[in-house]
């Protein structure tokens, strides 16, 4: 027997939830953010860095690396 769509809207409604309220506490360990990220994707939600949110805020904390650092990785 499938699950119907109210039920399973329900269970990922509750997933969001859950993980959300660990992001947002501090809860959330590395393997738990690694399932956050992994569900956006999975539900097509993406963020581009900007100016003024916290990606693009992360994106200015980030070191730059050069070859000679040894550090940068070639593709």
């Amino acid at each position: 027997m499938a699950a119907n769509e109210e039920l399973l809207g329900l269970l990922h409604e509750a997933v969001a939830g859950d993980l959300l309220r660990r992001v947002k506490s501090g809860e959330a360990t590395s393997s738990e953010m690694s399932v956050v990220v992994k569900f956006l994707k999975d539900n097509g939600i993406e963020a581009l860095p900007t100016e003024n949110n916290s990606l693009g805020n992360l994106v200015k904390e980030m070191p730059e690396f050069s070859e000679e650092d040894g550090l940068y990785a070639k593709h």
